[in-house]
């Protein structure tokens, strides 16, 4: 027993020793959440002016205090602007330097983040701005408080231009096709008519060749753009009518069959046969057909090159009802000629529910 005492002992003074001689490399520092700072902003109602639209001049001014961990921390601070009742779901977030205190923006600049919530241009609306301070991905963010802005956006449209197999890739070219952003929220869309075969095209952000759109890929359809890429972009194999969007903020492009509608009788090539029309990309929603020569003789308008919808004369000038609603009547040509037509339908993908009533107009070149 005395000897398994020794022993132990020996190894405690043993143990004792060697911690004793270690040396405190360091602290182990712990995050204890953080205390967010707090936001301030030089105004709290903004009617933007479009008038102002080149004015570097700042309309809003955010500042805040810094973020307290404890310690020395290299803090990531995070602008982030939504919609009220959006929940923080999908705001616009904007990452500042982590020196940075305060954030200033021009009228066009602070009216691009906020038409990137989806908000409509002429009415003031309710956006939330707070801060999100963080250090890593391992310890939860913390936001400062949240100020509530009365803030009136502006549209301000823009479009992108799309050429390739299917327009002969003309540039400029009376063939060339576009994509609008109505607000300028960098989403662009628009009905393009792809031909058979003829899927291969690239989009343009101007009417040169100076700069494209194109992808890295190779797959079909395409899903991505990239800047200045070399391989041009791919729409689906098959031929038809597609709404084409471009996401220019996440960088992708994305295809969906659409509705579209025609003029069909015995005043232009016969029932059942469909003269085509086109979409026109402006946001109004037209579809329009120029010079059809058309006889003597009754003609309407129908969707995806059947039956199932289609539209006549409505109760007033100007009007058309599909054959469900309140009749089948046909519209009648009492002079012959060459006409320019527009059929009022917004794009939707195929099969989605029609406008009953909608509006057309004719007029003899």
């Amino acid at each position: 027993m005395k000897k398994v005492l020794s022993k132990f002992i020996a190894l405690s003074s043993i143990g004792l020793l060697m911690l004793s001689a270690c040396k405190k490399d360091g602290t182990l520092v712990t995050s204890n959440g953080g205390k967010a700072g707090t936001l301030t902003a030089s105004a709290t109602t903004l009617m933007l002016d479009k008038t102002k639209l080149t004015d570097t001049s700042k309309v809003i001014k955010f500042n805040f205090t810094a973020a307290d961990y404890g310690f020395s921390a290299a803090v990531t601070n995070t602008l982030q602007i939504d919609a009220a009742g959006d929940n923080w779901a999908k705001p616009t977030s904007v990452t500042l330097g982590n020196k940075v205190s305060s954030q200033g923006y021009s009228t066009a600049d602070f009216n691009n983040l906020v038409l990137k919530l989806n908000l409509p241009a002429g009415v003031a609306s309710t956006v939330n701005v707070r801060i999100m301070h963080s250090i890593s991905s391992g310890v939860a963010p913390v936001y400062s408080n949240v100020l509530a802005l009365s803030v009136t956006p502006f549209n301000l449209t823009s479009w992108l231009y799309i050429t390739g197999a299917s327009f002969g890739w003309q540039n400029p070219g009376p063939q060339e096709d576009s994509l609008i952003s109505v607000t300028g929220n960098g989403v662009y869309t628009g009905i393009v008519n792809f031909t058979d075969g003829n899927n291969q095209f690239l989009v343009l952000p101007a009417k040169n060749w100076n700069n494209k759109y194109a992808t890295t890929g190779t797959s079909t359809p395409s899903t991505t753009i990239t800047y200045n890429a070399s391989n041009n972009l791919n729409a689906p194999t098959a031929a038809g009518w597609y709404i084409v969007t471009v996401d220019l903020n996440a960088n992708t492009v994305s295809f969906a069959l659409a509705d579209y509608y025609t003029i069909t009788g015995s005043a232009v090539q016969g029932w059942g046969v469909d003269t085509p029309m086109k979409y026109v990309n402006d946001g109004n929603g037209n579809w329009v057909a120029y010079n059809v020569p058309m006889s003597v003789n009754e003609y309407k308008f129908r969707q995806d090159g059947q039956w199932t919808n289609s539209w006549g004369p409505g109760a007033t000038a100007g009007t058309a009802v599909s054959s469900g609603a309140t009749g089948d009547g046909n519209f009648a040509i009492t002079t012959a000629g060459n006409y320019n037509l527009t059929f009022n339908a917004p794009a939707t993908p195929l099969g989605s529910p029609i406008l009953k009533t909608t509006t057309y107009t004719i007029a003899k070149q």
